[in-house]
Formats: C-alpha cells, structure tokens, sequence
C-alpha cells in the first residue's frame, strides 16, 4: 500500500495501458483518481487524507510528499508494514475483504521515539472488476486513529527520520 504511482503501474494492467478503466479509489472519504492520487504524492497520503486541523495531525499528508511518506513508515518499520488478508467475504464481481495491516515500530515515527511495539489496523476494502476481471472500483474503510494511535506512543525525540535510516545498513538505501 505504501508505492508511489505516478504514470500508471506497467506491473498491474488495470492501471497501466489501453485497458486503464479510469478506476476510482475510495479511502471511506470522495472517490480519487489514479491521477489525483498521484498529485497528493501517492504512498500513504491518499489513505490518510483528513480534515482534522493541522495541529491534530501526527501525519500531514498535505505537507508530505511520496518521498516523504515512504521514508517516514520504511524508517519507522524497518522489517515492513505487512498487509494481511484476514477473511474473503465475496468473489468476483465485487470482491470484499477484512484485511490487517501490521508490522514492529522499531524506528522513530515523526518525532516519536520507537516503542518496539507490533502496531495494527484492521480495515474493509472492496474492489469491483469487470468481466475482463480488471479493477474500475477500490475502496478502503479503516480507523486512522487505530494506524496512527500506536506510532506516536512513544517519547518525543529529535531524532529525524533521515538520521535514523542512515545509521541502519537495511534502511540507507531506500530511498
């Protein structure tokens, strides 16, 4: 969930080509484009669109680019933020979901010192494909409180994200 798409992914075909079906994403707010998420910077700042005020926010993703994003969760999640399939709950056409999204807060998250702790979230999402099987509908419905809520448990610190994955081999070179 955390890539970064900007001119259509070559990899999934219901994205990328002549048989793009201008699929609609929906993060449980207003549909989004393939386009416009590329413009809020793609990774997790489509997901984590709010409208709480900005001083509210431990993550921004109005001030947060796809760079950004992705070094923030890859510094705070240096094993991964694995996404796991809990229960299909319908096949094609509309396919529905329970899914886990989870991994070790062992890097600082936004000024928040690790905690060591396994943070989680559990969301629905729907997709709906057509006969052709490629996807024109996504949405997603989860509590940003719950992914949010358990990276910044952990003491303020000055450590930025950028010092923390350059002092690690794994994280140096992810961008």
């Amino acid at each position: 969930m955390a890539s970064l798409v900007t001119e259509g992914d070559k990899y999934r075909s219901f994205l990328y080509g002549e048989g793009e079906k201008n699929t609609k994403w929906r993060y449980g707010r207003k549909a989004l484009t393939i386009e416009e998420i590329g413009k809020l910077g793609g990774g997790y700042n489509p997901l984590l669109q709010t409208s709480l005020p900005e001083k509210f926010r431990p993550y921004n993703p109005d001030v947060e680019s796809g760079e950004s994003s992705h070094k923030a969760f890859t510094t705070t999640f240096p094993r991964g933020f694995a996404l796991e399939i809990v229960h299909v709950y319908s096949g094609p056409p509309v396919i529905v979901y329970k899914f886990r999204h989870w991994g070790y807060m062992e890097g600082p998250f936004k000024g928040n010192a690790p905690t060591g702790e396994m943070v989680q979230f559990h969301g629905i999402a729907i997709f709906e494909v057509d006969e052709h099987k490629k996807i024109i509908k996504v949405e997603f419905f989860f509590d940003h409180g719950e992914q949010l809520g358990g990276l910044v448990k952990g003491a303020s610190t000055d450590i930025s994200p950028e010092e923390a994955s350059a002092s690690c081999p794994v994280l140096r070179n992810t961008g």
